[in-house]
């Protein structure tokens, strides 16, 4: 058996009693499975960092199979309630003020829990976190499909968002425990960002199709098979040594989770989600006195949050998001641009949807036909940007990524309804989720190098709350846009296509210009940072 010699920098892995000196180095002999140290200590194959083990090719097939499917699946389902609401508003006696919740609230619950659950699975570990969340998002799927009333299904809808809260900031740890800094990290990451975007493009296309036919119960219990069937993978495929917590103890849950900040960010959050969730509802419900408290709550916590993570930094101890942290300018503008993205990608997405139905005036399954394109595109980008980002700059992928999608709401802004599908409409469903997948993986990949390694599951519950929020805002204010355009039109019918069709376009000129914001936040934060994803020799 061949053995290797290193001597390295490791006395903080070893403990030493008081009366025995620390070697300023520890001479290893390699010799697999294990690390032979000339003081006697024996550290196994899981002690070893990511970036010196060998992940098999079976391993890497069920992380990556594992954490894009099950984040997939939570996106499609977003997207079949978006084409399939009316139908199944119809069918379990929606009231129209709760028309949009099954929608709303999911992000709603998502948002607000991220953070949190993202630091206890730092704690906790991410394998049991996920397997946990994937357990739960079954579950909550299956319910879906069984719901008798519409408040049930709001319900359902608002815990799986929970559920997913267990699984995107533990599939982000475990993609970075699992895979050392290089080209299969990368791709893990495109395909866990692809499984979004191309997961809601995909739900979309199959709503229409499911309403009109089967129905659409059964796109709920397809996707809680398919997300049982994940689940067993991940049991059996992902490595079990994949975190390095200590043993789990009520005095680390209590002294390593900053739970003050934990609950002060959530609560605004949630108050900012359901404030947001309202306002798309119906414009007027900005002035309603609940919503304006609601609004003003979740901003006056934001200093008191402030404060308090500045004084845990002082004193050495857990912060949720250190402040320190927003003084890095590719951090700050990662998270702006994140934001922006994610708001006008799913602005874009979902008044496309309105604008087939009631200004088109075609069916539901005919809609979900001219979404082909989407998970098309997005499949692409993501193979793309996975395999190329390693070796192009980081700032250059997103510019190209950005103004490729700029063209999507700029192309609808100026449609006509009489001009066919693929004059303008094709191109705008294709280009609309490149941008949205570009930023993902290169996000992670920045997000994850900004926070230490022990705090890999809170990097992914900062993004994805990032995401979450953009997404409930840009969807929130489009709606308003779109709603008082349309109410001040000029047209006797504000329900008609030609009162609509404006409103809409007053929409995508603001998904535009959030685009444009987009690509000059990136451009300017992300000079000249390099290429990510570089594989660390």
């Amino acid at each position: 058996m061949s053995r290797t010699s290193i001597s390295i920098e490791l006395t903080e892995l070893v403990a030493y009693p008081p009366s025995v000196a620390k070697p300023s180095s520890i001479h290893f002999t390699l010799e697999a499975p294990l690390v032979q140290c000339e003081h006697g200590h024996r550290l196994t194959a899981q002690s070893i960092p990511a970036e010196s083990k060998d992940v098999s090719k079976r391993t890497t097939a069920v992380v990556i199979t594992s954490v894009t499917c099950i984040t997939g699946i939570s996106s499609l389902l977003a997207g079949l309630v978006t084409v399939g609401l009316p139908t199944m508003a119809k069918d379990l006696s929606l009231e129209s003020d709760l028309l949009l919740w099954p929608i709303s609230v999911y992000a709603l619950t998502c948002g607000c829990t991220l953070l949190l659950l993202g630091a206890v699975a730092d704690v906790v570990g991410s394998r049991i976190m996920y397997l946990t969340g994937c357990v739960l998002q079954s579950a909550c799927t299956l319910a879906c499909g069984l719901s008798q009333t519409g408040k049930q299904l709001i319900m359902f809808r608002a815990l799986a968002g929970v559920a997913i809260s267990f699984c995107l900031p533990s599939a982000v740890s475990i993609i970075t425990n699992t895979f050392p800094e290089g080209k299969r990290r990368n791709v893990a990451f495109a395909a866990m960002g692809g499984g979004q975007p191309i997961g809601f493009s995909l739900g979309l296309t199959l709503g229409g199709v499911f309403s009109d036919s089967i129905g659409w119960r059964w796109g709920f219990y397809i996707a809680a098979i398919i997300n049982t069937i994940i689940f067993g993978l991940a049991v059996y495929g992902l490595p079990k040594n994949i975190d390095s917590q200590g043993p789990i103890t009520w005095k680390r849950l209590t002294s390593d989770i900053d739970w003050i900040g934990a609950i002060i960010a959530s609560a605004s959050l949630a108050m900012l989600s359901y404030a947001f969730a309202s306002i798309t509802g119906s414009s007027s419900n900005i002035k309603s006195p609940a919503t304006l408290s609601l609004l003003i709550s979740s901003l006056a916590l934001i200093p008191i949050f402030v404060l308090w993570v500045g004084r845990q930094e002082r004193l050495h101890r857990p912060a949720i998001i250190p402040n320190s942290l927003w003084r890095n300018r590719v951090f700050t503008s990662i998270c702006i641009s994140v934001f922006l993205t994610w708001g006008a990608f799913n602005a874009v997405e979902s008044i496309l949807t309105l604008y087939f139905q009631y200004v088109q005036q075609i069916s539901a399954i005919q809609t979900s036909l001219r979404f082909l394109p989407a998970p098309i595109s997005g499949t692409l980008a993501n193979i793309v940007i996975g395999l190329i980002v390693h070796r192009v700059r980081a700032d250059w992928a997103v510019i190209v990524g950005t103004v490729i999608t700029c063209i999507a709401p700029l192309l609808m802004a100026i449609i006509q309804p009489e001009w066919t599908y693929w004059s303008c409409a094709f191109l705008a469903v294709f280009f609309n989720p490149v941008g949205a997948d570009t930023f993902f993986t290169i996000s992670n990949l920045l997000i994850t190098s900004v926070f230490p390694t022990k705090t890999q599951a809170l990097a992914g519950g900062v993004f994805n709350t990032i995401a979450q929020i953009g997404k409930s805002v840009g969807l929130a204010t489009s709606a308003v846009i779109a709603s008082t355009v349309t109410t001040q039109s000029t047209f006797i019918d504000k329900k008609g296509p030609e009162a609509l069709l404006e409103g809409y376009k007053a929409t995508f000129w603001y998904c535009f210009a959030l685009s444009l914001t987009t690509l000059a936040v990136s451009s300017w934060g992300l000079r000249n940072i390099g290429r990510v994803g570089v594989k660390r020799e």
